[in-house]
């Protein structure tokens, strides 16, 4: 059987539950989570230029167009799906929408994974720090300036909530 339709069991926890399932080893961990119905996480480039596939692969971002699905296994897979609780959507999200930090809307998702890393590991990082991080993904509509407001508002916001 040629490798390229070989098959590989991957077991992942994606958004805190354990699943399973059989792809192409091939199969990059994009095509995974989107194969389990999480389609939050888009595909642009291909290629790790854009970011609109970022996941967060146990808390850290991840462009998950160049991770193999079989790299993941076993470990913790965040997506866009999982950051709100019912109809209260997360600091990062609430921001993006209040600062209207989306237009298109197709790398929305990558750039609210990577500001969610970001501030989950870095609360208090600077603005420079904030432009730096978010330069890795790419816009083609709103410009940069409403994306780093919404994620400097929500830093602000997170800052203030107790932990």
């Amino acid at each position: 059987m040629p490798e390229w339709l070989e098959t590989e069991r991957v077991e992942l926890v994606v958004n805190r539950e354990r699943r399973q399932i059989d792809l192409p080893v091939r199969a990059s961990l994009a095509d995974a989570v989107r194969a389990l119905g999480l389609t939050g996480t888009r595909v642009g480039c291909e290629h790790g230029v854009c970011g609109s596939c970022t996941v967060l692969l146990d808390g850290e971002p991840v462009r998950a167009c160049l991770m193999l699905a079989v790299q993941a296994d076993s470990r913790d897979v965040t997506t866009v799906e999982a950051l709100a609780d019912g109809d209260e959507l997360h600091p990062v999200q609430q921001a993006f929408h209040e600062r209207h930090a989306v237009q298109c809307g197709y790398c929305t998702p990558g750039f609210v994974m990577l500001a969610v890393g970001l501030l989950e590991r870095e609360p208090a990082a600077s603005e420079e720090r904030v432009r730096e991080v978010l330069s890795a993904n790419l816009c083609r509509c709103t410009g940069y300036a409403p994306i780093v407001e919404a994620v400097l508002a929500a830093q602000h916001n997170l800052l203030k909530q107790p932990r």
